[in-house]
């Protein structure tokens, strides 16, 4: 007979291990990239050590003339917060109990849970790769009912909770924890439920955040590719190798492009590019380019199945969430994603997993991480945008 506690027993024992290594290595390609690892972090802070640049202690001199003075290694402290990653699945009392005596028709409703988990995890946590920590999702335009047109529809989709907030970050109130239900992505309109927007108070430029999120998402791309301010504690101003390779107005991709790009960041930081991402209105653009000049376009396969287009080797994968009209040259082994553990079922104080929600005939199951992501070679990573696209 299945019962809470078998219930419990298998999401530990059956689940667990399963949804780990789908999210790690199959919610994206990127993802899939990056190595995980536990070292570095103390409490609730990651603190990294991070070299620069060369040893200074050489020279070259007489037979009889003085030694080149020592000059150690360069280091520098990166700082972050762990952030503290969520997913969660829901089941009512009614299903339960409808597949006590069915232990076929229990595994199917843990199935579908965990198949919701997982799509809704790949895109979140892919979404977040790319973003810059904040959270936001897009920008209003305009309000009409309970539509908001928005700047950008990439990172929405049917279901999601979101917050709205103002141009500053603020929370709107009544305006949080507004669920979408349907996208118009040609026209990039969004309606929500609940009450009618007000647009004197919901106005152009206004926020829109995934619920409780803003200001704590994992360090993305969109952080580590900028040209001022800080990071990971240090100021870019005054750390130069923390800014990245950026050439942005690029007009038409072709090889050579890429190629001084690859050459730039390989002179002058000593990088090897191994991982190639971009939109797919680029990757598209980048195989008319080679169907032009009667070039063949070579492709290779991943781990986690994904499939990649290669230029000299370097795979070349398009993902949704990655800008219009960019392409991110990276090496990927400078980046870790720094965990306290890996995914982990949260448990109360009984041990339990599956806990109801108060007032309602539901349970629910909450998988936890904390983590963040640092690139310790930001000036070894590229970036070109303002790319025409096809």
């Amino acid at each position: 007979m299945v019962t809470l506690s078998s219930a419990d027993k298998a999401l530990k024992t059956l689940y667990l291990g399963v949804v780990t290594e789908q999210i790690n290595t199959n919610a994206n390609p990127l993802l899939a990239r990056i190595k995980q690892s536990t070292e570095d972090v103390w409490g609730k802070e990651i603190k990294r050590i991070a070299q620069y640049g060369v040893n200074g202690g050489i020279g070259a001199g007489s037979e009889t003339g003085t030694l080149p003075s020592a000059a150690a290694n360069n280091y520098e402290q990166f700082t972050l917060s762990l952030k503290n990653l969520y997913g969660t699945i829901e089941l009512s009392d009614k299903a339960i109990r409808a597949s006590e005596n069915k232990a076929g028709a229990f595994v199917n409703l843990l199935n579908a849970e965990m198949e919701g988990l997982l799509k809704s995890s790949a895109f979140n946590f892919g979404r977040m790769l790319y973003g810059d920590g904040t959270g936001v999702l897009c920008k209003v335009v305009s309000v009409s009912g309970n539509a908001l047109t928005v700047d950008n529809v990439k990172n929405l989709v049917e279901g999601l909770v979101i917050d709205i907030r103002d141009s500053s970050g603020n929370m709107l109130t009544g305006y949080g924890a507004r669920r979408i239900t349907a996208i118009d992505r040609y026209n990039k309109k969004v309606t929500v439920n609940g009450s009618t927007i007000d647009g004197s108070v919901v106005v152009a430029n206004s926020l829109v955040t995934v619920q409780g999120s803003y200001n704590q998402e994992i360090t993305g791309l969109g952080a580590i590719f900028n040209s001022s301010g800080t990071i990971y504690g240090l100021s870019r101003s005054t750390h130069k190798w923390l800014v990245p390779y950026i050439k942005t107005s690029v007009g038409t991709i072709t090889e050579t492009v890429i190629q001084k790009a690859i050459d730039t960041l390989e002179e002058d930081a000593g990088s090897k590019v191994n991982f190639i991402v971009c939109s797919s209105g680029v990757k598209r653009a980048f195989m008319n380019h080679l169907a032009t000049y009667k070039r063949n376009t070579d492709y290779m396969e991943l781990n986690g199945g994904y499939k990649a287009i290669s230029y000299n080797g370097i795979p070349i994968v398009s993902d949704r969430f990655c800008p219009d009209g960019t392409m991110y040259l990276l090496n990927t082994d400078n980046f870790t994603l720094h965990q306290l553990c890996d995914w982990q079922w949260l448990e109360g104080e009984d041990g339990k997993i599956l806990k109801q929600n108060a007032g309602t005939p539901t349970y629910t199951a909450t998988l936890v991480k904390y983590a963040d992501l640092i690139c310790d070679k930001p000036c070894g990573q590229g970036m070109l945008s303002g790319i025409t696209e096809a």
